[in-house]
């Protein structure tokens, strides 16, 4: 008896797999690693992707940290290539574009669940710490999502007075800071705080407000302002 051809069983899974995805409501019925499988075997079309699915999963931590992983990181895993790893990032990047297109459609204070859906998906998972400022208009409207910096693995500087003189720049009459805890807890530090109040105090007698310092982690996220603290 002829052994079975390895090709048409790999094809045969791809084929099953493809009409999973397509049915209706599909994307809900396929696992973490059967989506980053699906993904890969479109860089990666000749080879049984799944078991590189499963080791890129364990290596980041879940499909959050994997998608969130720069191209570098993700080039440098046995099995994967500029290639696989492009593929990964365009996702990701479409994923932002989606989120952050919700944060900048509504007055970002009425619309709160999409900021926190945006920057949990840009920032939660980062493995070095990177501080934003979202600067809004009178109508609480986004203008402006920067980056200001970014560090080590558990801190990135920040100079109040180039915060508040791009705020002037830009006319910005509120300011929302944000920044994430590459350990994963939100839990904001004794220097947290006192940045925040410092940003808040500089920019008062020059009508800027400071609405809230947000902190990300992948276990969850904290604001300041809910907490009583600015």
């Amino acid at each position: 008896m002829a052994d079975a051809d390895p090709t048409a069983d790999l094809a045969g899974h791809r084929a099953r797999l493809r009409g999973r995805l397509l049915a209706k409501r599909g994307g809900e019925a396929l696992l973490d690693h059967e989506l980053v499988e699906y993904l890969l075997m479109t860089a990666i079309p000749r080879r049984d992707t799944k078991p590189l699915a499963k080791a890129l999963l364990r290596e980041f931590g879940g499909i959050g940290a994997l998608f969130a992983a720069d191209a570098e990181a993700l080039a440098r895993q046995p099995g994967m290539g500029e290639t696989s790893a492009a593929a990964i990032r365009v996702v990701a990047a479409c994923a932002l574009r989606m989120l952050q297109a919700e944060t900048t459609a509504r007055p970002v204070l009425s619309n709160w669940q999409a900021l926190l859906d945006y920057l949990r998906a840009d920032m939660a998972h980062h493995a070095i710490e990177r501080v934003r400022v979202l600067h809004l208009n009178t109508k609480n409207m986004l203008i402006r999502d920067e980056v200001i910096g970014e560090g080590t693995i558990d801190e990135a500087p920040v100079q109040v007075r180039e915060v508040i003189r791009r705020a002037l720049d830009l006319g910005s009459a509120a300011l929302i800071l944000v920044h994430n805890h590459p350990s994963g807890d939100p839990s904001p530090s004794r220097a947290d705080i006192d940045l925040t109040r410092t940003i808040a105090a500089a920019g008062k007698p020059l009508g800027i407000a400071v609405h809230d310092h947000l902190i990300m982690g992948a276990q969850g996220h904290v604001s300041l302002r809910a907490k009583g603290l600015i």
